[in-house]
């Protein structure tokens, strides 16, 4: 199909209706009646609820409805869906706190969800939650990751005396201890990684409309996951399945944050019951702050040992990870990311200690990466100090230490296993990408302007992938074009794009005759949704199986209609051929004939389509190598990233232009986190950085032009070969700008500084 085939930089489908305003958001949900419900959300970090007067809110003008916990307990709900399957240290299982979906007795955090309120118009609905009285009897709290597990510290629920909600270990403990005992030189060093939001573009929204007739939940809303969603969800309502269908439209991003059930989901379908009507919630900017699940938020103390040769022996982690006010569903899912740890690196012992601990803040969540950044933050700066101790290059330390490609498959001390991957020729391209003989001379030339400039790199690994499943169907019409149903979820990855370029180079057909379908639950058959890097994986290899299947029964059909056998057929670019005859049939052509029964085999039922599920039966482990250049103002400590050079391999491309726009965006999160973002709480518990005037975002004028090139090698554990991409960026930013900071600072006797990176704190570094 040339211009259209797997490999090529396909510019996107969806772009051109997006741009022109075509996008269909939640926001954009028009129901005939619609109605408008705000949330009343608690001011204190945490506090006793001794009561709650709705009267006066009730008598406002245009009020349907005013929900509090009590209307939820009638109607029956249950609570939001709270994971579990871990231990505490002592053996015992995990605590799981309640989840309500409206606060009860108490709250604890603000933004904590206490009444709902629905009106004709929003701005009444805002008016009626105001006249909510709501007498608080004010507690102590605790906002600090670092604090919340002391004995002093105020405690988030009652019974849970120690803040603590579960701890993982994982690695040789033993094997570590004896490794350190014999060690020739150790470095240490505890790492403070900050807390984030997602900021995402468009704000989280609900639209619920309940049908009387039929006893159905319907639900618009931003999710990733929206089968696995709607079985939750059935839950939370207590009805079957078939009861629940969710739609999720165009999404402006998510990166993990709206995979859950929030509070308003089941808030706005029981309203919709309650008042006979649409109801339709979205967040504000500002709320978004107070309720959106944040993320990251880990202290580290890490603890590298090596011989006397350089050569890594062992290593040692013990982290305290934030979890906030309530335990959402998927968070301990970070912990299988720990792998990370172990870095492109033949460490032979290592041992994780992580405690996930309660604070009176926003409940965290996975976060485009899910541990992956953190970890690889870690280990990277971990090489870099213990480069600085020994006073030896950093990249000749990791060459040292690189796992070769002759050692695949490689099992490394923690719980990875990679299948593939060429680390020090990733370094290597890198290296030259980035032009590093010049190095020293724009180092001088920096000098003479009055800027410090910063040379810093980061090899990356992650799990991507994960085993799991995915569905896809491909089905064609009678007039030949073609329909794409995916249970992978876009939410701005480029989805439409690579699955009809996937399909659409096998068939024979053009693009333009495809339709794309996700997020109904009505209308796609199977799904478990996008996250951690999988959709070409599992989605994709989803639509290469479905696609076979076509093909397949195609080539029975045109042997058919040839009266040949189909081992006489050709099939090349969509056509079917033969020898032995001049006639051709494309496989459009036969999705015309194959309604008519006449020209369909004996016992072959009519129609041309397939579904298929595919099964993933390990990770891939996508890697790669980035290389940061930045410059310094010596009198401000104000940061300009000059340069910014990366080689990755995610086996087999599909499409680099999306794949380069996945890298891109990545690294403007992660040299976000680096040098700018910030969540903080006072303390009492205030978020005050509740909005863009205190949260600073990345903005293009932040970055560089990125150079981004491909060292593929391809895995043999989907038939793809393709390794996922959509967190690689964010991975290797974190580590990178960092160490090129570090880098730019060591005249100074800076060896390390914390994020983010803000030029006060580096101004006050220099002059430390």
């Amino acid at each position: 199909m040339g211009e259209f085939a797997i490999g090529q930089g396909v510019s996107r489908f969806e772009d051109p209706r997006l741009v022109r305003g075509g996008g269909r958001y939640t926001d954009d949900i028009q129901l005939p009646g619609l109605a408008r419900g705000v949330v009343l959300r608690s001011p204190h970090a945490h506090a006793k609820i001794k009561s709650i007067d709705i009267t006066a809110a009730k008598r406002a003008p245009g009020v349907l409805a005013v929900l509090t916990s009590a209307d939820i307990k009638t109607a029956g709900y249950g609570d939001l869906p709270v994971p579990g399957g871990l231990k505490r240290r002592d053996g015992s299982a995990m605590y799981k706190p309640r989840y309500p979906i409206l606060a009860e007795d108490r709250v604890r955090w603000v933004g904590d969800s206490v009444a709902f309120v629905v009106a004709e118009t929003v701005a009444q609905a805002f008016d009626a939650a105001e006249m909510i009285s709501v007498d608080y009897e004010e507690l102590p709290a605790v906002t600090s990751t670092a604090e919340a597990p002391k004995p002093s510290a105020p405690r988030v629920w009652d019974d849970c005396p120690d803040n603590i909600c579960f701890v993982e270990l994982i690695g040789d403990k033993a094997a570590v201890d004896a490794a350190f005992a014999r060690a020739a030189h150790v470095t240490r060093h505890r790492f403070v990684i900050n807390r984030v939001t997602a900021a995402t573009m468009e704000p989280r929204g609900a639209v619920g409309d309940y049908n009387p007739t039929d006893g159905r939940y319907t639900i618009y809303t931003p999710i990733q996951r929206p089968h696995p969603t709607r079985a939750d969800l059935a839950k939370v309502l207590k009805v079957p399945e078939s009861k629940v269908r969710i739609v999720t439209g165009d999404t402006g991003g998510s990166f993990g944050m709206k995979s859950p059930i929030f509070n308003e989901t089941p808030l706005v379908l029981l309203a919709s019951k309650l008042t006979g009507r649409p109801v339709k919630w979205i967040s504000t900017r500002t709320e978004a702050f107070l309720s959106d699940a944040q993320a990251r938020d880990n202290v580290t103390e890490a603890e590298l040992a090596l011989d006397q040769a350089g050569n890594f022996i062992a290593f040692r982690v013990k982290t305290l990870a934030a979890i906030g006010a309530y335990l959402q569903h998927a968070m301990p899912a970070f912990v299988l990311n720990a792998g990370t740890l172990a870095g492109v690196y033949r460490t032979p012992a290592m041992h994780v200690d992580i405690t996930a601990v309660f604070s009176n803040t926003n409940p965290v969540r996975p976060y485009r990466g899910n541990g992956r950044p953190e970890a690889a933050y870690v280990i990277e700066r971990m090489v870099d100090l213990a480069a600085a101790e020994l006073g030896m290059d950093p990249t000749e330390l990791r060459r040292r230490n690189y796992v070769p490609p002759s050692a695949m498959p490689f099992k490394t001390g923690l719980t990875f296993t990679y299948d593939t991957g060429e680390f020090e020729k990733n370094m290597d391209l890198a290296l030259d990408l980035a032009d590093r003989k010049s190095l020293k001379a724009r180092k001088a030339e920096a000098r003479k302007r009055g800027k410090l400039l910063g040379f810093g790199l980061s090899n990356t690994i992650e799990r991507a992938g994960a085993p799991s499943t995915e569905g896809a169907e491909v089905r064609f019409d009678r007039s030949g074009s073609l329909i794409l149903f995916s249970g992978s979820n876009s939410q701005g990855q480029g989805h439409e794009t690579v699955f009809k370029q996937l399909v659409c180079d096998r068939v024979g057909l053009d693009p333009k005759e495809a339709q794309y379908i996700q997020g109904d639950t009505d209308q796609v058959f199977y799904g478990e949704g996008t996250g951690g890097s999988r959709s070409a994986t599992l989605a994709g290899s989803a639509f290469y199986l479905a696609t076979e299947k076509v093909v397949t029964k195609a080539r029975a059909i045109a042997a058919n209609m040839l009266k040949i056998e189909d081992t006489d057929l050709k099939f090349d670019e969509g056509v079917f051929s033969t020898n032995k005859t001049n006639r051709t049939l494309s496989v459009k052509e036969i999705a015309t004939a194959s309604f008519e029964t006449a020209n369909l085999p004996n016992g072959m039922e009519p129609g041309l389509f397939a579904t298929a599920v595919y099964k993933a039966p390990v990770n891939n482990y996508p890697n790669g190598c980035h290389i940061c250049e930045l410059e310094i103002d010596r009198e401000t400590g104000k940061v300009e990233i000059t340069r910014y050079s990366v080689v990755d391999d995610f086996g087999t491309v599909l499409n680099p232009l999306l794949l380069h726009g996945q890298v891109h965006g990545g690294i403007a999160q992660g040299a976000g986190q680096a040098l700018m973002e910030d969540i903080h709480f006072d303390a009492s518990g205030q978020l005050v950085t509740a909005s863009f005037m205190d949260y600073a975002m990345p903005h293009a004028h932040d970055l560089c032009d990125m150079d981004v090139e491909s060292n593929p090698v391809p895995t043999k554990t989907n038939p793809l070969g393709v390794k996922g991409a959509g967190e690689a960026g964010c991975v290797g930013a974190l580590p990178a700008v960092t160490n090129a900071l570090v880098d730019a600072l060591s005249e100074f006797g800076v060896k390390h500084i914390e994020m983010p990176a803000t030029p006060e704190r580096i101004w006050r570094a220099m002059r430390g």
